[in-house]
């Protein structure tokens, strides 16, 4: 499964992604560092990714509705977690997720918990 990582979470984060068997792009390596999150979502999107970020702005689901991306993932650590910690515990809980939990969904992973918000299918 692809993945694009937003530029405020650790790069380091794209080891651990790696090592899960994601196809993992980091968007400090493009050409959209320090572009809007409408330009870092559509790139996602056109690349049939799921979105790594910390940025709650992506929960938004009026601006990004469920349903109509691949799966936007929040990233919601404390500012003081090293990002050893955080790749550690990041690590244990994605083995926790099927790739069916994320196409359409927004996902909220915190400190030892994942909320998943689903796409109400009929």
């Amino acid at each position: 499964m692809k993945v694009v990582i937003d530029e405020d979470l650790p790069r380091l984060l794209a080891d651990v992604l790696i090592s899960l068997g994601f196809d993992v792009v980091d968007i400090r390596d493009t050409k959209l560092r320090g572009k809007s999150d409408d330009l870092v979502f559509s790139f996602a999107q056109r690349d049939k990714a799921v979105l790594f970020s910390g940025d709650i702005g992506f929960s938004n689901i009026l601006r990004f509705p469920l349903g109509t991306h691949y799966g936007i993932v929040i990233l919601r650590f404390p500012n003081e977690l090293p990002a050893s910690q955080i790749n550690k515990e990041m690590k244990r809980l994605l083995r926790r997720l099927k790739t069916s939990d994320y196409k359409g969904n927004l996902i909220i992973i915190s400190p030892g918990k994942i909320r998943i918000r689903r796409v109400q299918r009929n």
